[in-house]
């Protein structure tokens, strides 16, 4: 029990910090455009609307809700690239959008082996999430459960899609040569990306290897060790419960930066587009409780392992206690 408020304590705290950053980010970020920048902007969302339109009728025609999971990759790339074209191929757009090209295939490929991707575009498999949120006791009625995939799914992850691109679009017209901070913000988001591709690579390798095995064997707890728990607590999995959600944070927040470069920001860091990362910590705090206790109730020692290891710092390592 007592942990368990611990956890409810973090998470709060961390919203609330959030939330606050957020305000502080609209406050001192005023919202001023170029005729460049608002045109470039008129464009980018009428992209996202076509984006959200496509993701609501195909998902609900389709009974997949996944359009969105599919395009979260890709729709980043046209962003930036559209930024870094009309902002006359600056080289800090250009870095900017070639970074976000490499994490956007990585994103891509890393789902396509799950079998999200059909040459039925509206086919593929669906994020497992997706079937347990349907089964809240709520959504489960299908008119709330539409409601949720218009107003959710499809317009709210579309619009926080573009919006943790608009630094891009706020450094766009900056006549500030690129410079060291640029260069470490770009640093730290190719960084942070590694570390996501590790993580995905080894949760991947896992879990292939684990349902390779129980072909073989009927029952989870006859695996060899560490399969026997059924999910992953190797390599970096061992001392972070979500490093993948930390590189994939990690990526957007440090790509704000180019902003801090591009001498658009107000009060030395704050500026409005640093709202669209913000919102993105949110998604995941969300997500990640979702995760876990969907593998909570899969795997009996996953508790234990929430106990001993963080979220995202690798200060602890698992112990098995059999």
């Amino acid at each position: 029990m007592k942990k368990n408020w611990q956890k409810t304590l973090a998470t709060a705290v961390a919203a609330v910090a959030v939330l606050t950053l957020c305000v502080l980010a609209a406050v001192f970020g005023t919202f001023e455009l170029s005729q460049n920048q608002t045109a470039t902007l008129k464009i980018l969302l009428i992209v996202c609307g076509c984006a959200a339109a496509y993701c609501f009728i195909v998902g609900e025609l389709a009974n997949n809700f996944s359009q969105m999971d599919k395009l979260w990759s890709l729709l980043p790339i046209a962003y930036t690239w559209i930024v870094a074209v009309r902002g006359g191929m600056r080289l800090r757009l250009v870095l900017y959008a070639l970074l976000v090209t490499v994490w956007g295939i990585r994103l891509t490929i890393n789902f396509a082996r799950k079998g999200a991707y059909s040459w039925k575009f509206w086919d593929g498999v669906e994020d497992y999430r997706w079937a347990v949120v349907r089964n809240n006791s709520i959504l489960r009625h299908r008119p709330l459960w539409t409601l949720f995939d218009l107003f959710f799914i499809s317009i709210y992850q579309n619009a926080l899609v573009l919006a943790i691109c608009l630094p891009a679009l706020a450094s766009m017209d900056s006549a500030a040569p690129f410079g060291a901070i640029d260069a470490l913000a770009l640093c730290f988001a190719a960084c942070f990306l590694t570390l996501e591709t590790v993580a995905d690579e080894q949760q991947w390798r896992f879990h292939k290897t684990k349902k390779k095995l129980l072909s073989g064997q009927p029952e989870l707890s006859e695996l060899e060790r560490p399969y026997d728990l059924g999910f992953n607590t190797t390599g970096l999995w061992g001392r972070m419960r979500h490093p993948n959600y930390l590189g994939e944070q990690g990526v957007w927040l440090s790509l704000y930066f180019v902003t801090v470069g591009a001498k658009a920001t107000n009060c030395c860091v704050f500026h409005w587009s640093m709202i669209g990362p913000l919102l993105l910590i949110m998604l995941f705090m969300g997500s990640s409780s979702l995760c876990e206790s969907i593998t909570a109730k899969k795997y009996p020692q996953y508790p234990s392992y929430v106990r001993q290891v963080f979220k995202y710092l690798p200060f602890r390592r698992f112990r098995r206690g059999d």
